[in-house]
This record gives structure tokens, sequence and C-alpha cells, in this order.
């Protein structure tokens, strides 16, 4: 049986915590469990803690594109925190910008840019309601 990646939620985000390697099934699985949470909690937020995570290849950079964008195509905003500089450095020679995918150095930066992002009209704002047009949500 493989590991899951937990999914937290607070509030109306979905904090997804990247504790284990990140196997082929393992990202399959969370991709899955994601979106579900998404549809089901409304969740408008995901911010992505991979602080855990010392050792990035291109998969992981294709996943965390990916998923960033899943959550969007759901109407939740992503942001990913807790990237290492060495993460950061070998994201940047490995040529993967993860064009797309909001960063910011720790949870509390990563809540705040879900807010800036929102103010400015792009996305969410956690406990602010939302003005888009959601025919799949009450």
């Amino acid at each position: 049986m493989t590991e899951r990646v937990p999914i937290l939620r607070i509030g109306d985000v979905l904090l997804v915590s990247i504790q284990v390697d990140l196997e082929d099934r393992v990202v399959m699985d969370l991709q899955e469990d994601l979106s579900n949470r998404i549809v089901e909690t409304g969740a408008r937020g995901v911010v992505i803690d991979i602080s855990a995570l010392e050792i990035v290849d291109s998969f992981v950079g294709r996943m965390l594109a990916t998923v960033a964008a899943m959550s969007r195509v759901l109407d939740a905003e992503t942001v990913v925190v807790g990237m290492r500089p060495a993460v950061a450095i070998t994201l940047v020679e490995l040529g993967l910008s993860l064009g797309g995918v909001r960063t910011a150095l720790n949870l509390e930066s990563g809540l705040a840019a879900l807010r800036r992002a929102r103010a400015a009209g792009l996305g969410y704002v956690p406990g602010r309601p939302t003005s888009g047009f959601r025919p799949d949500r009450t």
C-alpha cells in the first residue's frame, strides 16, 4: 500500500504537506485526493508545503505545475511554500520555471499571496466571498 499525502482543511484553504517521496502512484493519488477535496469542501485556495523536500527532479516540478493547473480548473488558486534554496536552484538548473505557480517562503506568506491575488482581481482571498460565476457551488 502506498502512502498518501495529507490534505488538511484550514477554513476554505487546503494545506497539502508533502512529507513522502513522490513516486508515480503517490502523485496520482494526490491529484485525485486533492481534486476531490476541492470539490467536496468548496476550497478556494491550496497551499502546497514542500519544506520537507530536499531533492527535486523534473518529475516533481511537473507534478507541482500539474496540481496547480488542476486546482485552477476547479476554481482554487495554488501557492507552493517552503521551497529550500537548493530546491529552487535545482528547478532553475533543470529549466523548470513552474509557470503559473505562485510561490512563497512560508505558510503565512502563502496565505498573504492568496489575499493579494484576490485583491488584484486575480483569484482567491481567504475569508472573503467570491464574485465569480460558480455554477457548481451554492
